[in-house]
């Protein structure tokens, strides 16, 4: 706009602030005229030289001043309206902001760059205005009902945080910020954002406008949200039904306009098509790798004004302690052998207030997918030979989930996890490694970590620094993985523990839970076999087969032991003797991180039976050797430490204390704390 303001103006700028310093006034009259002629409107001044008017034919903005020349007001009016002040107009000018000023200016214009006569123009003003109207009511009605703060609602409101149109600036809906927009760089602690001093160009926004289109839509005319009871405990509306009375049809349609055009994958776009009924595209769009779009975009934001790809798709990452290099493998196949599609999205269009909440849950949704894959995405340069440079690969798996392979800690093997945004809210991780490799962290403290930060880099840094905590008491860990293999193989527990998953005798050589097979023990339907155990008096064969299955539903999972053939019920009815090792020995089969490391893989073969001079380990039980052990007492405990509930609750917390990644900083350890950028 400036070049355009000195192109036209001959430098009018210059000569409107020099004529208002010496004259003791903040602007010239016919000064402003020459602002509404830049955009083809009329001006002229009142006969008292007091008030100068710009003008069209749907619209005319109000200059007031004071006989001094000083600035008093600034009135805009629409078509049929009475004229109303504008405080933004009027800063700007008494700022000498003139490129703001003629912002608002073309703005005003544009909105009115509609088909049709002055008439239809009204009648699609109205239909603007009615759609603010009930998009205002729903942000009110869900703040009531939940009490919710200025970064709640943009998280979780049904049309975000709303901005009224002010002059020639549309309504503005904020959706998304990420975990970096909301805390303060460094120190690591919550900004404090209010609806007057949060930017509202942070995060994702979309502006709400009417513009012409091609077919005939029956848009509203009059507020459609009928009286002010929400109908649930979240706010929600209830809208009058479409009718003749209330809509009319108008070859436009309303838009929700991106603040800056975002990638969006195919089926996300499909989606929102389904639920307005309308294209989001009028024609076909020009797709791309979603993942080159997400990259360009990033790249952009990192402040390149024409972002180049580099065709290894590699990018580099400073954390404390750590560097990183990722591989975006955006071109990897999907589906039917295709690599995952995306385009740019422009504006999404819509013809009724209550289909926004959900086209902001699928923007959030595509919001955060982008900031995960975004968060990779560095202008940072690091030799390929650098010492101790640690790889990954990321690779997308579907429009909504992707994996993060890398080298375990430990082996010299791949472990992979998977990362699934389930809405901008949720995000499900799953690791996976080899049977044998050796324990990294959990799927629980993985998605805690990338929930608190929505980082990649940040996240690969957590599960490295817990590996390695882990990893410190291997001896440990070891003995007990080491004995109970020992005991697997010999098929004996040690005589005086109840025995591994409660298989065998008592310290006295009876058998207190009634064992079939042990001691000469039966039930009492006689049967005296269990899987993998020989049915006499004794243990007659090895244990086949010792599993542990993991299942998952609804993005969670947890690990169970196999079955112990039809006695299980059986086995739980019997009296529970040496109560106190039991319930460590349970908590042992119980938790995920310590029956990982319990774990046997295929069969163990046909071990002879041992010789009576052969002695068991002297190890009592895998419960009874972690007692001289913190770290394995802590993971028995029924409330875990704070270190695993580090990063508990909503998305929108974030804990300021030792041992988070998202607080990291430069230069510390593992442990420490501070916020770094991605």
């Amino acid at each position: 706009m400036s070049d355009l303001w000195n192109e036209r103006s001959g430098g009018m700028a210059e000569e409107w602030s020099c004529q208002g310093c010496n004259q003791g006034m903040v602007l010239e009259s016919p000064t402003v005229g020459v602002l509404g002629k830049m955009m083809r409107l009329g001006s002229h001044l009142s006969p008292s030289r007091t008030e100068c008017y710009i003008t069209s034919d749907m619209f005319y903005v109000e200059v007031h001043l004071d006989k001094a020349g000083q600035l008093v007001d600034v009135k805009v009016a629409h078509h049929g309206e009475n004229p109303a002040s504008c405080p933004e107009l009027v800063q700007h000018l008494r700022d000498k902001n003139f490129d703001e000023f003629s912002k608002h200016l073309k703005g005003l214009v544009n909105l009115y760059k509609l088909p049709g006569d002055n008439k239809l123009k009204t009648k699609m003003y109205l239909a603007l205005q009615s759609l603010e109207l009930d998009l205002t009511k729903m942000m009110h009605m869900f703040r009531i009902a939940m009490n919710a703060s200025t970064v709640e609602t943009i998280l979780h409101g049904g049309v975000g945080l709303l901005t009224a149109r002010s002059g020639g600036h549309l309504v503005s809906l904020q959706c998304y910020v990420s975990p970096y927009d909301i805390f303060e760089e460094g120190s690591g602690m919550p900004l404090n954002f209010t609806d007057a001093n949060i930017p509202r160009t942070l995060g994702v926004s979309v502006l709400v406008t009417v513009e012409g289109t091609s077919s005939v839509y029956k848009l509203p005319i009059a507020p459609l949200i009928t009286g002010s009871h929400p109908v649930d405990n979240k706010g929600t509306p209830s809208f009058s039904s479409v009718t003749n009375s209330n809509c009319v049809d108008l070859p436009a349609c309303f838009f929700l306009k991106m603040n800056h055009p975002m990638p969006f994958s195919l089926s996300f776009v499909q989606k929102m098509g389904n639920i307005t009924g309308i294209p989001v595209f009028e024609s076909a769009p020009t797709l791309s790798s979603l993942y080159e779009l997400i990259i360009k975009s990033q790249l952009r934001e990192e402040g390149c004004v024409s972002p180049g790809l580099d065709k290894s798709m590699r990018f580099y990452a400073c954390l404390p302690g750590q560097q990183h290099c990722y591989y975006l493998n955006g071109d990897a196949p999907v589906q039917d052998g295709r690599s995952l599609q995306g385009a740019l999205v422009h504006k999404i269009p819509f013809r009724h207030p209550a289909q926004v909440p959900t086209l902001l849950d699928i923007i959030r949704h595509q919001a955060a997918y982008n900031t995960l894959i975004g968060s990779c995405v560095k202008k940072t340069n690091i030799k390929e030979d650098t010492p101790a440079l640690l790889q990954f690969e990321v690779c997308p798996l579907t429009d909504s989930s992707f994996s993060v392979s890398f080298q375990h800690p430990v082996n010299e093997s791949l472990v992979c996890v998977v990362m699934e945004v389930i809405d901008s809210r949720q995000v499900a991780c799953k690791l996976y490694k080899g049977l044998s490799d050796a324990l990294i962290c959990t799927d629980d403290f993985i998605t805690k970590v990338v929930q608190r930060c929505m980082s990649i880099p940040v996240t690969m840094r957590a599960i490295r620094c817990k590996a390695e905590t882990i990893q410190a008491d291997t001896p440990a860990l070891s003995l007990i993985a080491e004995t109970v293999e020992i005991m697997v193989k010999r098929n004996l527990p040690p005589t005086s523990s109840p025995g591994y998953l409660g298989i065998g005798t008592g310290a006295d050589g009876s058998n207190p839970i009634g064992l079939p097979g042990v001691s000469g023990g039966t039930t009492s339907t006689g049967s005296n076999s269990v899987v993998g155990v020989g049915g006499s008096g004794s243990f007659q064969g090895p244990i086949t087969s010792f599993n542990i299955n993991r299942t998952s539903q609804g993005g969670s999972s947890m690990d169970s032991v196999g079955h112990v053939g039809g006695q299980q019920q059986s086995m739980q009815q019997q009296p529970q003797l040496q109560s106190h090792s039991s319930d460590d020995f349970n908590k042992v089969t119980q938790n995920p991180i310590l029956t990982s490391l319990l774990k046997i893989t295929g069969s163990v073969g046909s071990s002879p039976p041992p010789q009576p001079h052969q002695t068991p380990p002297p190890t009592t039980s895998p419960a009874s050797n972690t007692k001289n052990h913190p770290m394995l007492m802590n993971l028995l405990k029924d409330n875990p430490s704070q270190e695993f509930a580090l990063y508990g609750g909503s998305p929108l917390d974030r804990q300021n204390s030792s041992g988070s990644p998202r607080t990291d900083s430069q230069g510390q350890s593992c442990s420490g704390t501070k916020g770094k950028k991605k």
